[in-house]
């Protein structure tokens, strides 16, 4: 039997890639695709992640994530151990009377046990999670707060906005792609993929979802999904900002140059979008508001709409995906080096040629 962890090693060498560089193209940590490639499961936190890292490693080397996932588990089939009790050791034969008596009753036992599994096959999955095949399609009403549920098939999700009702997306697909339709039609996120979505066809993002659990052979199971809105989708619409309120240029002390994202004759309210790939302790202060600390897992995402300026603390700048929209535009900050302390502000100046300036500035 081919192994994938050798046809995933093998064709990265021929590549010339090393792990290093795989791990940092990818995001993936280096020790998930060394285990990949030994066939070591016991790195992975579960087989949900397993499969998922497979599956993104095998497209980054441009192979055939299905047939390495059919491979992966022709081997767990070939590996798992026979149930005890199939086979008897050989008795001499007086004690014969003494053993078909308990080995037919035993075979009942088990013929009742595997009917009684294929009844309930679709009503509880392997890993233990319960559906129903006659479930219900429920409905959720979307926020500014992070939105993490397991949905299924036929699910709506309502977003309402200021000036057009209510925006209704429908669960499309739950079976190794989570599929999500919308008024601009159907997208589909794959296992541990984070997205951005235009969901109203203005060509901006509206939406950031992402997929932490899903399953390529029972669509039963439903999905595991965060979804965070975007600013915009289902808030009021950006007023300017008193010029008042917006330093001079002259004003920003920093032993660091600040770097221009975005430049306008006014300022507004901005949104600022985190995404996570690793643990990070995080804290943030809005304008002039208390500074807020938390701490943030792979998967988790956070956003703020500031006035004027905000200031962000991350404890591993590497695991974190800054992306700040204004003006229908958006803007993603470089990522730094793993392990990073990083402090930075991002904020509004007024500059000298009459320009306000959305300004990102590393502070020491």
């Amino acid at each position: 039997m081919e192994s994938y962890g050798e046809l995933l090693k093998t064709t990265r060498e021929a590549k010339e890639i090393d792990l290093d560089r795989a791990s940092r193209e990818i995001s993936i940590e280096k020790r998930y695709l060394q285990g990949l490639e030994e066939e070591d499961n016991a790195v992975f936190p579960g087989e949900a992640y397993m499969t998922g890292f497979l599956k993104n490693y095998a497209d980054y080397l441009e192979l055939d994530s299905e047939f390495l996932l059919k491979l992966y588990r022709n081997k767990q089939i070939q590996e798992a151990p026979l149930p005890q009790g199939l086979y008897e050791p050989h008795r001499p034969t007086k004690y014969v009377p003494l053993i078909v008596v308990p080995i037919a009753v035993l075979i009942a036992v088990v013929v009742t046990v595997l009917i009684l599994i294929n009844v309930k096959k679709k009503n509880k999955t392997e890993d233990g999670v319960i559906v129903s095949g006659n479930m219900k399609s429920h409905q959720y009403e979307l926020s500014d707060k992070k939105f993490s549920q397991r949905v299924y098939k036929g699910d709506q999700l309502f977003i309402p906005t200021e000036n057009d009702g209510k925006i209704i997306l429908t669960v499309h697909d739950t079976l190794s792609a989570f599929g999500i339709d919308t008024p601009s039609g159907v997208y589909y996120i794959e296992l541990a993929e984070e997205s951005e979505l235009d969901i109203n066809g203005d060509n901006a993002s509206d939406m950031i979802v992402y997929v932490s659990d899903i399953s390529s052979t029972d669509e039963s199971r439903g999905a595991e999904v965060s979804i965070l809105l975007r600013h915009g989708v289902a808030v009021e619409p950006s007023t300017v900002v008193a010029a008042d309120e917006i330093p001079f240029a002259s004003e920003v002390k920093s032993a660091h140059p600040y770097k221009v994202i975005h430049e306008d004759n006014r300022a507004y309210p901005f949104t600022v979008n985190a995404s996570f790939r690793g643990p990070c302790l995080f804290r943030d202060r809005v304008d002039n508001s208390q500074s807020v600390e938390s701490y943030f897992a792979r998967g988790d995402l956070f956003t703020a709409t500031p006035r004027n300026g905000i200031r962000l603390w991350m404890s591993n700048f590497n695991t974190v995906k800054i992306t700040i929209i204004a003006d229908s535009k958006s803007f993603d900050l470089d990522i730094g080096s793993a392990g990073q302390v990083f402090v930075e502000d991002i904020k509004w100046i007024k500059d000298t040629d009459g320009k306000y300036k959305l300004v990102v500035l590393e502070l020491d």
